[in-house]
């Protein structure tokens, strides 16, 4: 009996030996795994400037304090029942074993930064951080499932092609885009996708422009009918239609407060966008530009069209003015037998149908878009009352660059009056000088309707031929 006993106990206890060595083991690969995490989380936060890899590291960061967090939940109720059991020299052993991995494990939770996860997604500061927090990692393999209208998910799903090979394209399928702003501007996106396929779209094109200007910049394709005016009339004939205004039927006006075009070129309650309340005034104020200089001084910040023409006779074909405006200049070098596309955005009134109805071309988009267009392939590029003193200067090097890319070897600049503080003047020469262009033309004037405060500065550049490196 005593011999069947003593085995009895043999037994238990090699048994608890068992169960400790096992989880003793589990342990040490937990803390390893755990140091492996946290080296390589801090590795990471070193190596990486860039925001989507910040908000990986801080994925791994909660991932490791929860793993953390489970691991010593465990060993203090193993220690809890070792401490409960009889005290045996081994149990001691072991006791003391599990505390110093215990303590070891605490060590490490403490040296991590504390990381609260985002709970409270109703909040458009903690959906905008889980959007980039989560979105880094799940974009990149289905960036459908981050929303909830079904038209919005299928348009960013992958396509695959149907014959299961690579296209003209060398693709195996299609990758429909959306600006990366579209994940923080959910709601906004979902009710711009949320309508009936083959249906009439809803007139919500301020819409989609509140989300192109704040960086939801391609929006998705839909599919569904566009809205057109009731009553839409031919429009007039190339030779009238240049410099007179066109038939109020031919605008949708459901989002302006002028409702026709008399009201906006009267501009007598300075409706409209304001950089430009004259814009419609096509025969006081559009006509004489570009041929007739408003200031007759040698210090005037406008150029005439033949002066800037004449510095490459003949070379001047094709270019782009991105300016505020009704497509005017674009109509003046269309005398001149250049053909000019107008990048416009409809602030506050029907810029772009105005420019299409005189003929021209609009090219509707925002100053945060790429300029579609390959490298090297304008003559000119245009811009006035636009790119002023508000502009960034870190965005105003994103923008110029892109100019630079587009224009070809020997093409040329055309800085239109811009205007800016005084004390900001040097601050965007930098920025234009940067370029290493050629000048042809370069004025600073003092701007006289703002208390001396502020200057013009218009400019003719032309961008140097750069080798192949």
């Amino acid at each position: 009996m005593a011999k069947q006993s003593v085995g009895l106990k043999l037994g238990t206890w090699r048994g608890i030996n068992r169960s400790l060595l096992v989880l003793g083991t589990l342990c040490f690969f937990i803390l390893a795994a755990t140091f492996s995490k946290f080296y390589s989380f801090r590795s990471l936060l070193i190596a990486s400037d860039t925001f989507c890899n910040q908000e990986k590291n801080s994925q791994t960061q909660i991932q490791v304090q929860k793993t953390l967090q489970i691991v010593i939940q465990k060993i203090q109720r193993e220690i809890q029942e070792i401490q409960n059991s009889p005290t045996t020299e081994s149990s001691l052993k072991h006791h003391s074993f599990l505390a110093d991995i215990l303590g070891l494990i605490e060590s490490v939770q403490e040296s991590l930064p504390e990381i609260q996860e985002v709970s409270h997604l109703d909040s458009p500061i903690n959906e905008t951080y889980y959007v980039h927090f989560l979105g880094c990692k799940q974009r990149s393999v289905e960036p459908g499932e981050y929303f909830l209208i079904e038209e919005i998910r299928k348009y960013v799903k992958m396509k695959p092609n149907r014959l299961g090979k690579q296209n003209f394209m060398a693709a195996n399928g299609t990758f429909t885009s959306i600006g990366h702003a579209c994940f923080a501007m959910k709601r906004e996106l979902e009710e711009y996708m949320d309508y009936d396929i083959g249906e009439i779209c809803n007139d919500d094109w301020k819409l989609a422009q509140k989300l192109m200007v704040h960086g939801c910049d391609p929006l998705p394709r839909r599919r569904c009918f566009s809205r057109a005016p009731q009553l839409y009339d031919k429009p007039f004939h190339i030779n009238e239609s240049m410099w007179k205004l066109p038939n109020d039927r031919n605008v949708r006006w459901s989002q302006y407060r002028c409702k026709n075009f008399t009201c906006l070129a009267s501009n007598t309650t300075r409706k409209g966008f304001f950089k430009c309340a004259n814009c419609f005034d096509l025969a006081n104020h559009e006509m004489p530009r570009w041929v007739k200089q408003a200031n007759t001084s040698d210090n005037a910040a406008d150029f005439l069209a033949h002066q800037v023409l004449d510095i490459k006779p003949g070379e001047i074909r094709i270019g782009l003015d991105f300016s505020v405006g009704t497509g005017t200049f674009a109509a003046r070098m269309r005398e001149f037998n250049v053909t000019v596309v107008t990048a416009t955005i409809n602030f506050g009134a029907p810029f772009s149908e105005m420019i299409a109805l005189r003929g021209l071309v609009p090219l509707y988009l925002t100053i945060n878009q790429r300029l579609p267009f390959f490298d090297n392939t304008l003559d000119m590029i245009h811009t006035t009352r636009f790119l002023d003193g508000w502009i960034d200067f870190v965005l105003l090097d994103f923008v110029l660059y892109d100019w630079d890319r587009v224009l070809r070897p020997g093409g040329l600049l055309w800085i239109d009056s811009f205007f800016c503080l005084k004390e900001d003047l040097d601050d965007y020469l930098e920025s234009f000088k940067m370029l290493r262009y050629k000048k042809h033309k370069w004025v600073i004037v003092p701007k006289l309707d703002k208390d001396d405060r502020e200057v013009f500065f218009s400019a003719v550049l032309e961008k140097p031929p750069r080798p192949f490196r």
